[in-house]
Order: structure tokens, then sequence, then C-alpha cells
């Protein structure tokens, strides 16, 4: 059985640009409730707000989202 989700490092990107996690929603078009829940791994965001979020931090989306888990 898998138990794998969506991990992200988008707290760690987000600060290496100094963007707060309202400027980053803004340019993204989301609240920054969203960006919160998001980093928290409350929210798994769509494919589309996951490469604008790695567009706008300058990053691959592999770079900012992976998957964690493990298979049994």
């Amino acid at each position: 059985m898998a138990t794998e989700q969506l991990g992200n490092r988008l707290r760690v990107a987000r600060a290496e640009r100094r963007l707060s996690q309202a400027e980053l929603a803004d340019l993204v078009r989301v609240t920054r409730q969203t960006i919160s829940a998001i980093e928290t791994g409350l929210y798994c965001p769509s494919a589309l707000l996951a490469f604008l979020l790695a567009r706008e931090l300058g990053k691959r989306v592999d770079e900012v989202f992976f998957i964690e888990g493990e298979v049994k």
C-alpha cells in the first residue's frame, strides 16, 4: 500500500527570494492563506499552481515539490 503525499520546499524557496507569503500569493493570484496551507502540507496545489509558484521562485517544479512517503 502506498502512503505518498506531496512535500514541498516552498518556504525555503520563498525565503531565498526574500518574499513574504502575501507577496508570493499576489504574484500567483491566490490568498496568503493558500500559500501558508501549501507550506504546512494542509493543501495540495493544482499542477498549474505548482508550476506558477516554481516560475515565480525561479525554480523548476521538482526543486519545489516532491513526493514523500513510503511504499509498503
